[in-house]
């Protein structure tokens, strides 16, 4: 059985164009939705993913409908493998029921660990520039007059987390973390004063 999936992102897009093209490729099952292709839990793509039973192929029109990166590409491909299921992509002519379309995803996953490989290489190169010249790596650290300032309005209940990083630039984990360090150092206060009257 052939099995089709058409995604296009926006709500005002046709889907007509995919649809057309898929029927003409004899899809006898057809999932659509509208969804950003960056978002990872599509429920038509699961639903079309579930239908498939070992020797169907899916189709779809392009391999950018089906996932935006290649990473995610190629997750899908390996349980598609898994599954016995061919994919083919019609405007891509990506076809893995021929031994060439075969030999090309597995050029794109060679590509894609690559591409993870030089990235961590980079990585690595750009912390240890910075580390010679002085200067640690990772992420700056936040302004403490921020961070107060956010304590601040958290404690004063008026806004929400959402609205207190959108006013002050302190992400929501610093917020979160600082909140948490401050009870603990509350809490070691309290402990302080009971076992030392005195203070």
């Amino acid at each position: 059985m052939k099995i089709g999936y058409a995604r296009c992102s926006a709500i005002h897009q046709s889907l007509d164009l995919q649809l057309d093209a898929l029927e003409k490729e004899g899809c006898e099952r057809i999932y659509t939705e509208k969804a950003s292709g960056a978002n990872d839990n599509r429920a038509e793509l699961q639903k079309a993913l579930d239908m498939l039973r070992p020797g169907d192929v899916f189709v779809v029109y392009k391999l950018d409908r089906l996932a935006r990166s290649t990473k995610k590409l190629i997750e899908v491909y390996e349980q598609l493998t898994k599954l016995n299921v061919e994919l083919v992509s019609l405007c891509d002519g990506m076809d893995t029921t021929t031994p060439t379309g075969r030999a090309m995803f597995k050029m794109l996953g060679v590509i894609a660990e690559l591409e993870r490989e030089m990235i961590i290489e980079r990585t690595k190169a750009g912390l240890a520039a910075a580390r010679a010249r002085g200067r640690l790596g990772g992420r700056p650290k936040a302004d403490p007059k921020k961070v107060n300032q956010a304590i601040k309005l958290y404690d004063g209940q008026e806004y929400t987390v959402a609205e207190i990083t959108d006013m002050t630039g302190v992400p929501k984990a610093t917020l979160y973390r600082a909140l948490s360090e401050k009870k603990i150092s509350l809490r070691n206060f309290g402990l302080r004063l009971n076992e030392n009257p005195s203070l």
